[in-house]
């Protein structure tokens, strides 16, 4: 079965969007620029199911964007790159255990593309150095292991604090923007959320949508950052609401988060 996006892209985006399944679980995305004929793509985690994208729509693959190290998200760059020619662009800060980078940015830095640029933003916690992919004129964010659809990535290098000002920064952000997430773990995401907040009724209809969207095989991811806002409680530690469901009513927005990340954990 042949799975497709959930829904279209918002007519302004200069850039068009392809979420390719690759793995059990992860999700890498391939951008294209009609009017330049370049495509890049968010993270490298399997080669044929994203040499077959390519090969479906005649695109060449003329850069690579680097999230964070792990395996699940680098392992394809060597055999996409020796047969695509494409470039390597990756975090400054994590290049040690990268592969080659052609390209080594920061936080703040720009990546031309296309007709338009991608801005580079440290979203440091589930890993250091782990960087997300902003690209304002289109309205898409990649976030990769960071902020994920209804959830975030686990703790393994960076801090409850780190993490929450990354998540702030991205939080941030236009609401109306898409945001690609690495991984699909929405089903498990979505009733840890609810455990939280029974009685959000934002989350309960995302709940449903997503039912509807696996019948139909079609995939939920882009999600947009103005659903994860309502119904991804580690965006909403801040709230009343969610401090008091944790028991935490006068605490620090950041550990209020660390409460929500260890009991996901426990989950």
């Amino acid at each position: 079965m042949t799975l497709k996006n959930s829904g279209p892209l918002k007519k302004a985006a200069p850039l068009e969007l392809v979420t390719v399944p690759c793995l059990a679980d992860n999700f890498a995305f391939l951008l294209h620029d009609a009017k330049a004929n370049q495509t890049a793509l968010i993270d490298a985690p399997e080669a044929a199911p994203i040499l077959a994208a390519l090969k479906a729509r005649g695109w060449g693959l003329d850069l690579i964007l680097l999230t964070h190290h792990h395996d699940d998200h680098i392992q394809a760059v060597a055999g996409l790159r020796a047969a695509t020619g494409a470039r390597v662009t990756g975090a400054a800060a994590d290049a040690h255990r990268l592969p080659a980078l052609d390209q080594a940015v920061a936080e703040g830095d720009r990546i031309a593309f296309g007709g338009e640029e991608a801005e580079v933003i440290d979203v440091s916690g589930h890993t250091l150095g782990h960087i997300a992919f902003y690209f304002p004129a289109s309205g898409m964010v990649f976030t990769a292991d960071s902020l994920m659809a209804a959830g975030c990535g686990r703790l393994f290098e960076g801090s409850p604090e780190t993490m929450w000002q990354s998540l702030s920064k991205l939080a941030a952000l236009p609401p109306d923007i898409l945001v690609g997430s690495g991984h699909d773990y929405l089903d498990g995401n979505l009733r840890f959320a609810l455990a939280l907040e029974p009685q959000n009724s934002a989350l309960i209809s995302r709940i449903e949508a997503l039912a509807g969207l696996r019948r139909e095989g079609r995939l939920p991811m882009p999600s947009t950052l103005s659903e994860e806002l309502a119904t991804n409680p580690f965006l909403r530690a801040h709230l009343p609401q969610l401090k008091q469901a944790v028991g935490l009513p006068d605490a620090s927005d950041a550990a209020v988060f660390a409460e929500i990340r260890a009991r996901k954990d426990r989950f």
